[in-house]
């Protein structure tokens, strides 16, 4: 790999487990990864800023840059900005959208509104972002106020793991949502990769890892 174009993947931390789990799959050698706090999910409006400070810091150190977000609830302003800088990002809205496909999300949507979604990510870093980031391990009874218009919570799988599988159910259970998996694997996140970093994807990844948690 040596002369080849190298390409940095603004990512956010959210995926950077999966993007190494891709990069270390396909060999892509000539790809760094440079991850901003998953917690700006919690602030979009502050994530424009965050990835302009990482593309100003990474110009001329790189031939190309990639970012590795979706909207993640910028209102189209992480567009504005990837516009005016001429770089690409991940396809959709969320992670949820890029993850299970376009069309699969959006009938999944359509099909049940009040559902919840948890990626891998969140399902390891349950008790963290949302349990402790929400308030409810001081006030558990706000959890009605927050989920009372949801009736269901689906897990978009990227691992067929049985820990992180039975993990989802309880979490389902403890907000009181029925409980559904679907298996996405990396979705759109691996196609758009290989685009950014300019061959071609050879690998997808395996349905399984080592066992979860870690």
């Amino acid at each position: 790999m040596d002369g080849a174009t190298r390409t940095l993947a603004i990512a956010c931390g959210a995926l950077a487990r999966e993007i190494v789990a891709l990069k270390r799959l396909n060999g892509w050698q000539a790809l760094d990864i440079e991850c901003l706090p998953p917690e700006l999910h919690n602030r979009p409006e502050r994530i424009p800023a965050a990835v302009k400070k990482a593309i100003d810091g990474a110009r001329g150190r790189y031939e190309r840059i990639f970012v590795a977000y979706a909207d993640c609830g910028t209102g189209g302003q992480l567009d504005q900005l990837l516009a005016a800088e001429q770089i690409e990002r991940l396809p959709g809205a969320h992670c949820y959208e890029f993850y299970a496909g376009r069309e699969a999300f959006a009938a999944l949507h359509e099909a049940e509104i009040g559902t919840f979604y948890l990626t891998d990510f969140l399902v390891r870093h349950f008790d963290r972002l949302v349990i402790e980031g929400l308030g409810l391990d001081k006030h558990p009874e706000l959890a009605r106020q927050y989920f009372g218009n949801y009736t269901r919570l689906v897990h978009l799988a990227q691992l067929d793991d049985a820990a992180l599988s039975a993990a989802a159910e309880a979490a389902a259970q403890r907000l009181g949502l029925r409980y559904e998996r679907r298996y996405t694997g990396y979705g759109e996140l691996a196609p758009s990769l290989a685009r950014a970093v300019g061959v071609p994807l050879a690998s997808i990844g395996h349905r399984k890892e080592a066992a979860w948690p870690r």
